[in-house]
């Protein structure tokens, strides 16, 4: 079977990258994105292509590149399910907030409405994509929504989830490590992998596509998010034992990387790791292994997450601290908001649950991120429903330009590792701050011998 129309069913940070590169990189196959939400449609078809919804290094040109010609953004959704042969479906499996499985299981009332609907548009045979990241046999529901809907169309289920890293996604995208796709072991499940391998090899090595069962691929993402996140969380607790001994964690870090058991990736102590994934994943995980009695698994994996909090809170907890037990009414300055540098995601940001405990404390947050509008930092904060609206409102300003948000500050905090915050004028914000100047680097990523030598109280993570 030749691929020439996809359609997408959710134009977030997963959907919209995705296709659009599909779209550029198979000018013959037209790629249809659809979402319900009229505003993102209408961003994501912005003539601006640098006003689309989502930000990331390159985006922008390949939007502009295939948008109109094989690449449309559209609220016509059964429209495009109608005419499609491959169905991506990417919408959002947020973290369950009622009833069983709360606070852990993936919420997949989502999911099952693409499913339904497929099943209700549906007059041909077609292939059914996996592409948000589910738990282990989700496929099994959605097949069996889709093939009791009586009108005889049969469908394949294939999971094929990303492993994108946000600030990075469109390298990813193009140079992937690898492509993975799961389906079933039938004649017809073959073909329909075979279809979908066919579409990434127009710029994928096929020695790096990878197939494997449903199962197998479904968990795989969980998976790798966990291990991620793991490191992330070992490095951390080691920061905090460093700290304690007068060790530094960035020589540490460097040693052990050097095993090439271990290697350097995702060992950089901070103050915490953040996005829509590896909590949600890992939090997952932990449910799927309670279900089947694997406590002592479930356990394992949660304190990833433990281990996570507790360093967000040790940090919050330290600016309170060094600034003698009060920071009642003094202005602390956060250079970042969004949960990593070269993305607008702000989702499960560190710098949302330090600015929620320093509020707590009465303390004044100023705010300078250069992709994040303080809409969105108010909107975070009001979702985690600590305060009314108001005070949230009262507690938080954003500033257009770092030097303004430092201006008159007792402390600066890095919450995010923007490479700009590196060729600032730190004397100049020296100058303009309440002495003495403390700095909370926790993202390690200024130098911290060149700031104490202009005045500044240096705070790294694990130094």
């Amino acid at each position: 079977m030749e691929v020439t129309k996809i359609c997408c069913i959710g134009a977030g940070y997963v959907g919209g990258p995705t296709m659009a590169v599909i779209a550029q990189k198979c000018p013959h196959i037209q790629v249809t994105v659809v979402d319900l939400n009229e505003q993102r449609i209408k961003d994501w078809n912005d003539p601006d292509t640098n006003n689309i919804p989502i930000y990331e290094p390159g985006l922008s040109e390949i939007v502009a590149e295939a948008r109109g010609r094989n690449l449309f953004f559209s609220t016509e959704v059964e429209k495009a399910i109608d005419e499609a042969q491959v169905i991506f479906i990417s919408v959002n499996t947020p973290t369950k907030t009622y009833g069983k499985g709360k606070g852990m299981a993936a919420d997949l009332k989502y999911i099952e409405l693409c499913a339904r609907q497929i099943a209700k548009v549906a007059k041909e045979n077609k292939i059914v994509v996996e592409k948000s990241t589910l738990p282990v046999r989700t496929a099994e529901a959605i097949k069996s929504i889709l093939d009791n809907t009586g009108n005889g169309v049969q469908f394949q289920i294939l999971s094929n989830p990303e492993f994108l890293a946000e600030g990075t996604a469109v390298t990813d995208l193009l140079n992937p490590d690898r492509i993975l796709i799961g389906g079933d072991t039938t004649p017809e499940g073959e073909a329909a992998i075979n279809a979908l391998v066919d579409v990434y090899a127009n710029w994928v090595s096929k020695d790096k596509i990878l197939t494997t069962n449903v199962w197998s691929s479904e968990l795989s993402k969980l998976t790798a998010n966990a291990f991620l996140a793991q490191r992330i969380s070992s490095i951390n607790a080691m920061s905090e034992l460093c700290e304690k001994t007068g060790a530094d964690v960035n020589e540490v870090a460097k040693a052990i990387g050097m095993d090439t058991r271990i290697g350097p990736k995702f060992l950089k102590a901070s103050v915490g790791f953040g996005g829509s994934c590896f909590q949600k994943d890992i939090l997952n995980l932990v449910y799927i292994a309670k279900s089947y009695g694997l406590n002592e698994v479930a356990d394992y994996w949660e304190q990833v997450i433990i281990m996570n909090d507790h360093q967000k809170r040790r940090f919050s907890n330290k600016i309170v601290q060094t600034l003698y037990n009060t920071v009642a009414d003094k202005k602390i300055t956060f250079l970042g908001w969004a949960f990593k540098k070269d993305t607008n995601d702000t989702r499960e940001s560190a710098a949302i649950y330090v600015a929620d405990d320093l509020i707590n404390e009465q303390a004044k947050i100023s705010v300078y991120d250069p992709k994040v509008s303080r809409n969105k930092m108010l909107a975070d904060l009001n979702y985690l429903e600590s305060r009314s609206v108001e005070e949230n409102n009262n507690a938080i300003l954003a500033f257009d330009n770092p030097y303004d948000a430092c201006k008159g500050s007792h402390a600066i905090s890095i919450l995010t590792e923007w490479d700009e915050f590196t060729a600032y004028d730190w004397q100049k914000i020296y100058d303009s701050m309440h002495k003495p100047a403390f700095l909370f680097d926790g993202r390690n990523i200024l130098n911290a011998k060149e700031l104490e030598s202009i005045g500044f109280v240096y705070k790294g993570i694990g130094s």
